[in-house]
C-alpha cells in the first residue's frame, strides 16, 4: 500500500469506528482524534516521501476498475496536491478539538459528527489525488453527501435550505463537468481508436484538439469549479452554507473543500483544454476581478461573522483566480501557495470567532465589543488572525498575494491594479471587524448594567440580552490554534518549503498550456 492510499483509506476507517461507538461519546472523540493525528503523520511522510525534482505524478499506484471503459482507480500527487492533502490533514484534528465540546442539535452525537468528518477527509484526499478524469467526477460529486449531512444535520436554524442549496449548485456543476469528461473520452477514441479517461492520456490527446472542441470542453469544467471555487456568479450558495455550518464545518467548507475548484483550473481546466484556457482567460480574468472587489465591499455591509467570513473568501478566490489564468509561474505559484495560506488563516479566523459566538452566543457583529479588556488571550488571537487576512508583510498569506500581484502584473497590467483596491478594502474591512467587537468600550447586556463587573452575567429574561462567558481562552483552545499561529509565522518569514514543492509542478502546467513565461523569457535575453 502506497502512503497515498493510507491517506485514503485511514480516515474511511476511522469513520467506520467511530460510527461504531455511538453510545461511547468520549470513546468516540479520542478514537477520531486518534485516527487524525495518525493521518498527519502520514501525510508527514508523504511529504518527506515526494521528490520536487522528480515525475510529475508521484506515490502512485492504479487498479482497474471500468474495463470497458478503461476507467481505473488510479490516485498520484503533484506537488499543488501534495500541499493540500497536508492542509486537510493539518486541520481535521484542529477542527475535532475545536468541536470536543460543541453543542449539537437535539438527537445528534458527536460520534456520528467526527465520523461524518473523517469521511469528509478521506473523499476530499481522495479528489485531489485522483488522476482519472471519470473518477475526479465520482469523488466530485460522492463528497457532497456527508457534507451535505453536516451541514444539514448539525448547523444552525435554515440548516435545510442551506444545505439543499449547497449540495445541487455543487450537484449540478459535476453533472456539467461530467458531460465535458465524456466528450473528452469520445474525442480521444475518435483521435486513437480506443476512448481514455486517463488524465496524462487526455493530457496528449487533448493538446491538439480543434479550438471549438476544447472551448466547449473547458466550458463545462470551468462552471464546476467556478462552483466549487466559488466565482461571481456562481457563489450564492457560500454565505448561506458558512452561516449556518457549525463553525467546525466551516473550516472544511471555506478551508478545503473550495479549493478542489481553483485546483480543478490548474489540474484540469488548463492542461487538458490549453487553447481554450489561454481565449477564454479573459472572461475568468474579469469575473476573478469583479470577485476580488464584490467580495470585500459585501464584507463591509454583513451584520453576521459567517457571512463576513464568506465574503472576505468570495474576494480572496478573485486573487487565486486572477494568479491562475494571468499566466506566468510567479502567478501562478502565488495562487497555490495562497490556497495553503488562505485555509491557515481563514481556517483560524473562523476557529477564533467561534471561540467568540461561543462566549457571547449570537452571532452578530454588533452584539459584541471591548472583548480585548476581559479576554486578550482571544483578542490577540483574532488580530494575528485578521493581519494574516489581510496579507500584512510577515504573515503567511502576504508573500501569496505579493507573488500573484507582482505575476499578474506582467501580462494583465489593468486587472492587477483593479485587484489591488481588494488589499486595501481588506485592510479596512478586518481593522473595522476586529476594532468593534475587540475595543472601544464594553458593549453587551452580558458586560453592562450590573455593578458586578465585566464578569457579571445579565437577565436572561431581558430581550436582548446575551450571556457571555468572558472567560479567556482555554487550554484546549490555545492547543488548537497554536499550530495555526506557528504556521502563520513561520511560513510568513520562511515559506521555502512549501515554495519549492509548488514550484515543479506550476512549470510543468505552464508547459502543458504552452505560454511563454515572461519571467523565463526576460531571464533568457
Amino acid at each position: 500500500m502506497t502512503l497515498l492510499l493510507a491517506l485514503i483509506l485511514l480516515p474511511i476507517a476511522g469513520s467506520v469506528v467511530v460510527a461504531l461507538l455511538r453510545g461511547n461519546a468520549a470513546a468516540a472523540k479520542w478514537t477520531a482524534l486518534g485516527f487524525s493525528l495518525v493521518e498527519l503523520v502520514v501525510a508527514a511522510a508523504a511529504w518527506a516521501a515526494y521528490d520536487p525534482a522528480g515525475p510529475r505524478l508521484q506515490l502512485t499506484s492504479s487498479v482497474a476498475w471500468i474495463p470497458a471503459f478503461d476507467i481505473r482507480l488510479s490516485f498520484g500527487v503533484d506537488g499543488i496536491a501534495l500541499v493540500m492533502i497536508a492542509v486537510i490533514a493539518l486541520l481535521t484534528p484542529l477542527v475535532l478539538g475545536y468541536s470536543w465540546g460543541e453543542r449539537l442539535p437535539q438527537g445528534r452525537t458527536h460520534a456520528g459528527f467526527f465520523s461524518l468528518l473523517l469521511l469528509e477527509q478521506a473523499l476530499t484526499v481522495a479528489v485531489f489525488a485522483a488522476t482519472d478524469v471519470f473518477l475526479f467526477y465520482v469523488l466530485f460529486e460522492i463528497m457532497l453527501i456527508p457534507m451535505y449531512f453536516l451541514i444539514g444535520g448539525y448547523g444552525g436554524e435554515n440548516r435545510t435550505y442551506a444545505a439543499v442549496k449547497f449540495f445541487l449548485y455543487s450537484f449540478l456543476g459535476g453533472l456539467i463537468m461530467l458531460a465535458s469528461a465524456i466528450g473528452a473520452y469520445v474525442y480521444s477514441a475518435q483521435v486513437t481508436g480506443r476512448g481514455t479517461f486517463d488524465w496524462a492520456a487526455l493530457v496528449r490527446v487533448l493538446s491538439d484538439a480543434p479550438t471549438s472542441v476544447q472551448v466547449w470542453l473547458f466550458l463545462g469544467f470551468f462552471t464546476a469549479f467556478a462552483i466549487k471555487a466559488p466565482l461571481i456568479p456562481f457563489h450564492t450558495w457560500l454565505p448561506d452554507a458558512a452561516q449556518q455550518a457549525p463553525i467546525g464545518v466551516a473550516v472544511i467548507v471555506v478551508g478545503v473543500l473550495d479549493k478542489v475548484g481553483t485546483f480543478g483550473f490548474l489540474r484540469y481546466s488548463l492542461p487538458l483544454t490549453p487553447e481554450a484556457s489561454r481565449q477564454l482567460a479573459p472572461l475568468v480574468l474579469a469575473l476573478a476581478v469583479l470577485g476580488v472587489l464584490y467580495g470585500s465591499l459585501q464584507a463591509f455591509g454583513q451584520t453576521d461573522f459567517k457571512r463576513f467570513i464568506a465574503y472576505v473568501s468570495i474576494a480572496h478566490f478573485g486573487f487565486i483566480a486572477l494568479g491562475i489564468f494571468a499566466f506566468t509561474s510567479q502567478a501562478q505559484a502565488g495562487s497555490v501557495s495562497y490556497m495553503v495560506n488562505h485555509s491557515i488563516a481563514t481556517g483560524m479566523l473562523i476557529l477564533v470567532i467561534g471561540m467568540v459566538i461561543a462566549r457571547g452566543g449570537s452571532t452578530r457583529i454588533a452584539d459584541y465589543g471591548g472583548m480585548a479588556k476581559v479576554a486578550p488571550l482571544l483578542a490577540g488571537t483574532l488580530l494575528i488572525a485578521g493581519l494574516s487576512t489581510l496579507s500584512l508583510p510577515g504573515t503567511n498569506s502576504f508573500i501569496s498575494e505579493f507573488l500573484v500581484l507582482v505575476g499578474s502584473f506582467e501580462t494583465r497590467p489593468v486587472h492587477t491594479v483593479l485587484a489591488t483596491v481588494g488589499m486595501v478594502l481588506a485592510a479596512v474591512y478586518v481593522l473595522w471587524l476586529y476594532q468593534r467587537t475587540m475595543q472601544g468600550p464594553v458593549r453587551g447586556d452580558a458586560l453592562l448594567g450590573t455593578a458586578a463587573g465585566p464578569g457579571a452575567v445579565a437577565d436572561p429574561n431581558k430581550p436582548g440580552a446575551h450571556r457571555l462567558r468572558v472567560a479567556d481562552l482555554g487550554a484546549r483552545e490555545i492547543a488548537v490554534l497554536t499550530p495555526l499561529i506557528v504556521l502563520v509565522v513561520g511560513l510568513g518569514l520562511y515559506p521555502k518549503p512549501v515554495l519549492d514543492v509548488i514550484n515543479p509542478s506550476v512549470a510543468a502546467t505552464m508547459s502543458e498550456v504552452g505560454v511563454t513565461d515572461p519571467a523565463a523569457s526576460q531571464g533568457g535575453n
